[in-house]
């Protein structure tokens, strides 16, 4: 435990908190937040979670934007999108690909003690990360489930922080599903 795994948890969680709220603060709190990470992933030797921080920053700047184009200011303004049953497939499939190739890098080429759970987590994160930028509340589902995943992962590494703060962004993401499918059904 560091006090950057602990900071980052902390700005973690709060930007979940405030992207379940549809809050624009959300997006540089998470910002800074995956740069931390990043680093105290590298430290750890998940390389796909560190690789995977620095994807999350592509994907926060593009949320960011995206919430800023569709004018969202809060709670009143940000409207949710449905996805369809196509985009769900296409997104569980590229999920899938790039897990798997992902994992055959890392069980191929680094250290990573848990190169396919590394990998499939990371993928996933991914995706749902792009669906909360599109303000699909099925982003919530998936990562009630990632996050579940996430903790179990975190405990094997001795990352109790991090682990606890999965637990947390579990019930965050509760949080997030029913705020968002009640906003989709208003």
């Amino acid at each position: 435990m560091s006090l950057t795994e602990l900071i980052a948890a902390l700005l973690s969680a709060i930007g979940v908190w405030l992207t379940a709220r549809r809050t624009m603060a959300c997006w540089p709190l998470s910002l800074l937040a995956a740069l931390l990470y990043g680093w105290v992933f590298f430290k750890a030797h998940l390389y796909a979670d560190a690789c995977l921080q620095a994807v999350f920053c592509g994907c926060l700047l593009y949320g960011w934007w995206r919430w800023m184009k569709d004018g969202a200011q809060g709670d009143e303004t940000l409207h949710i999108r449905p996805l369809s049953e196509r985009g769900l497939l296409f997104g569980l499939l590229i999920g899938a690909l790039g897990g798997g190739l992902w994992a055959f890098c890392l069980a191929r080429f680094t250290d990573d003690p848990t190169p396919v759970a590394d990998a499939l987590l990371s993928s996933y994160s991914l995706v749902a990360q792009i669906w909360a930028a599109r303000r699909h509340t099925i982003s919530w589902a998936c990562w009630i489930v990632i996050d579940t995943a996430y903790v179990a992962m975190f405990v094997s590494r001795d990352l109790y922080p991090t682990a606890a703060l999965y637990a947390i962004f579990v019930l965050l993401a509760v949080h997030g599903l029913r705020k968002w499918q009640k906003a989709s059904q208003a």
